[in-house]
């Protein structure tokens, strides 16, 4: 696996770390802002996305991705946000923080966000568009936008798309906090681990889909929201033509035939 941050020295606000579970296949992306909680500035949504777009035409299977120091993300980079407002500005802006978002989406390979400290506004935003989330104990999460004046409206898409409308809109109203569990229990995240044994969850996760065949995973991330946007007869008809050309590939035959004759298959890697 090949990959290589886009900025490289002290200057970095990505670092690539393609062993740090020592897992074959995952590679950690870290937001490298700590004296700023990771914000969201210009240049790290634009590293990010660089980051993102190379590792997708790699041979990755997993992707994490963690912050630096005592948060995940606190959002956007008000200060910087702040600086020279008009609406053609804030207009690019959140276009190229979407771009981002649905990166992650698009991404062949599992995102999962590793959480620690809190993650905020579009740094909460961030965590429901990852495929998967491992937060520790102590990770906070809200989207409190509007205790500023601003709704949240881009973190909105996601978070209605992970929790109840009902539980979203209170995130989204109120600006108030959640912990893990509770994050968990709405559906935010999907395991909550002691903040010295985050890593060791996340590597549990990350092996987990490691170890199923690459084809099978990528095509069936990609089927899985296309097919959340459609009616229910044309998320059919997509998921019966994905399933009828994954069976057609070596892994898929090999498993089922491996299930018949009751031995454990062997993927070609």
């Amino acid at each position: 696996m090949n990959v290589n941050p886009v900025n490289t020295g002290d200057a970095s606000l990505v670092t690539i770390e393609p062993d740090a579970y020592r897992v074959p296949g995952v590679v950690r992306v870290t937001m490298n802002r700590p004296d700023a909680f990771n914000a969201l500035s210009e240049a790290l949504l634009d590293e990010l996305q660089q980051t993102l777009t190379d590792i997708a035409k790699t041979d990755a299977r997993v992707v994490v991705i963690a912050g630096a120091g005592r948060a995940f993300c606190a959002g956007h980079d008000l200060k910087e946000m702040r600086a020279a407002p008009s609406l053609a500005y804030y207009q690019q802006l959140f276009a190229r923080c979407t771009k981002l978002m649905l990166t992650i989406q698009r991404l062949p390979q599992p995102v999962i966000a590793r959480v620690h400290g809190i993650a905020t506004a579009a740094g909460c935003q961030l965590v429901a568009m990852c495929d998967l989330a491992v937060a520790a104990e102590t990770a906070r999460f809200a989207v409190s936008g509007v205790n500023l004046g601003l709704f949240c409206a881009t973190p909105s898409v996601p978070l209605s798309r992970n929790l109840s409308r009902k539980a979203a809109l209170e995130m989204l109203l109120t600006g108030d906090f959640i912990d893990a569990a509770e994050a968990r229990k709405q559906g935010l995240v999907n395991r909550v681990a002691p903040a010295d044994a985050l890593d060791d969850e996340v590597a549990r996760l990350a092996a987990s889909i490691c170890a199923k065949p690459v084809e099978a995973v990528s095509a069936g991330k990609g089927l899985f929201y296309r097919q959340l946007e459609m009616g229910i007869e044309a998320a059919y008809q997509l998921a019966g033509q994905t399933m009828a050309c994954n069976m057609m590939d070596d892994s898929a035959l090999e498993g089922v035939q491996a299930f018949i004759d009751k031995r454990a298959p062997e993927w070609k890697r």
